[in-house]
């Protein structure tokens, strides 16, 4: 994941703007993502699908497929059927890496959701972090008490916690994700604490919502997965007059934090800003609350459908 944001900061891959198709019906969204790496034996193109209804019936509310062709002659070359898990384990392995390439040791980490997130969060932040206390927060306690029995069993040498609310989870743990689909602000800038991290992965759509825009104002750091899509899909559309701060996460990794500046110009209506790699402050206050913004990138599903696929041959 690291190699593929880099890649697209880079300006070295075609990523289209996500499409997006509601299924009004089931209040259901299905989002298709797309990306070709010059010089690449392969493009992608996945969908990743939510059903909330599915849990009724018993079954898996999220579902996707990815696949990729040749770039030579456009013939698909393989199919994986993997029911959206590869997109599930992407965005909480880059969520992970934004924790180890910000040098967090976080011993205590706090997720609002008690979806499969929730559980992939916990699990990939824990590969990078010696974790001993998990947070979780959910608005459904059936759903909450049975992600803290899972997370119990995925991670045995946590303690896991439930928190009453957002604001009362932030009080614990320095170290946030927020993973729901909600379309009004889960936490405010008064509930964080100093050098409080957030990594905000739940807004990957127009009118979705997980912080109040006054945390992206007062961050120290706001790193962007992408300008493009953030501003349009992520929080950052809810803070607009941000984007010149925003240091897209793959110029962040390869130049490391102590070599941006920052942007000085206004952004320009209609112009086109696809990878900048003009930053923020070089040598934020650490003190401060650092935030990253991720919507989800196709070079994402390319790079993780290319490794599953060399790894199988």
């Amino acid at each position: 994941m690291r190699e593929a944001l880099i890649a697209y900061s880079r300006g070295e891959c075609d990523t289209p703007m996500p499409m997006h198709l509601e299924i009004a019906p089931q209040n259901a969204e299905v989002h298709m993502k797309s990306s070709y790496r010059r010089g690449g034996r392969y493009f992608a193109v996945k969908m990743a699908s939510t059903f909330p209804g599915n849990a009724r019936r018993g079954l898996a509310t999220g579902n996707g497929m990815m696949m990729l062709s040749s770039a030579e002659t456009g013939e698909p070359e393989v199919f994986l059927a993997d029911a959206g898990h590869l997109t599930d384990f992407r965005t909480a392995a880059v969520a992970a890496m934004a924790a180890r390439e910000l040098g967090r040791a976080d011993a205590s980490i706090g997720i609002l959701g008690t979806g499969i997130q929730a559980r992939l969060q916990a699990q990939l932040h824990a590969e990078v972090l010696d974790l001993k206390h998990v947070w979780i927060w959910g608005r459904n306690p059936a759903r909450v008490e049975e992600c803290r029995r899972d997370l119990a069993v995925l991670l045995p040498r946590a303690t896991i916690g439930v928190a009453d609310s957002p604001r009362s989870l932030a009080q614990e743990t320095n170290l946030i994700v927020t993973a729901t689909a909600s379309r009004q602000p889960l936490l405010a800038a008064r509930d964080l604490r100093p050098g409080t991290h957030v990594s905000a992965v739940g807004s990957d759509a127009p009118g979705k919502q997980e912080l109040d825009p006054q945390i992206l104002r007062n961050a120290a750091l706001l790193l962007v997965d992408s300008r493009r899509q953030c501003e349009k899909l992520g929080e950052l559309q809810h803070a607009p007059d941000q984007w010149q701060r925003a240091v897209e996460l793959g110029a962040f990794c390869e130049s490391g934090p102590e070599q941006h500046e920052p942007q000085q110009r206004e952004p320009q209506q209609h112009e086109p800003k696809p990878h900048d790699n003009d930053a923020a402050p070089s040598g934020w206050d650490r003190a401060g609350v650092t935030v990253c913004d991720f919507t989800g990138l196709g070079v994402e599903d390319l790079y993780i459908a290319e490794y599953c696929y060399q790894r199988a041959n």
